[in-house]
């Protein structure tokens, strides 16, 4: 029997229609949930919540100094967050939903907290590929965080059972979408500048940005 004063870790549950609505309204309560993502397993708060967010860097004791990625479910959304020039407009409609994250200046009357992009140049917004990611995002109705589910230092999580251990009780539900990828992280590509310039190579290729955009930068 489980002593009264164990610690409870978080539940982890199968991407049911009923357990993504409960995600999002945890999401939308100001809690946490890890959840799969195009690679490993991310940690997803409300990207629009002051409190929210510090809740990702608490869980994480992730330097509260580093700029987060906001993920979308749609062009709406992601239009109310950061301006989109054409370029980004062809990349996006190119490669989402899809593993490359756009650096955008931010949008005028953008609800995203300001923690998420750290007074850095601009905003960093994703439409995942993953349909279960996606799915909370759009049952929850705004932008979420979604760094690794990992204390900082510690291993990308590749399955629910690391979620719950690595964070426990600060995180009230993890869905399990089975062993993650594992794969290269997102493409990270700088739209705020004169020229576009690649901040981390990923998933999508410099050589296929190229093809829709023509010259980018590289600085990896």
């Amino acid at each position: 029997m489980t002593p009264p004063d164990a610690p409870v870790g978080p539940r982890c549950l199968a991407p049911t229609p009923d357990v993504i609505a409960q995600a999002a309204r945890i999401i939308r309560d100001g809690g946490l949930v890890g959840l799969p993502t195009d690679t490993v397993y991310g940690l997803a708060a409300d990207a629009t919540s002051d409190a929210a967010v510090e809740g990702v860097f608490r869980a994480k004791g992730r330097p509260a100094d580093k700029p987060l990625i906001a993920l979308i479910a749609t062009m709406a959304m992601a239009e109310a967050c950061g301006e989109f020039s054409a370029p980004a407009l062809a990349l996006a409609e190119e490669f989402w939903p899809g593993p490359l994250t756009l650096v955008l200046p931010r949008a005028v009357g953008s609800p995203l907290s300001p923690l998420v992009h750290q007074r850095a140049r601009g905003v960093s917004l994703r439409i995942p590929g993953n349909e279960t990611t996606r799915a909370v995002v759009e049952a929850a109705g705004l932008p979420v965080t979604a760094p690794s589910a990992n204390p900082s230092g510690a291993p990308s999580p590749l399955t629910a059972q690391e979620v719950a251990t690595g964070l426990g009780r600060a995180v009230t539900l993890v869905i399990d979408g089975g062993r993650a990828a594992d794969s290269l992280g997102s493409t990270l590509l700088d739209l705020t500048g004169d020229v576009p310039r690649l901040l981390r190579a990923g998933v999508v290729t410099a050589e296929a940005i190229e093809d829709v955009i023509g010259p980018i930068a590289r600085t990896v």
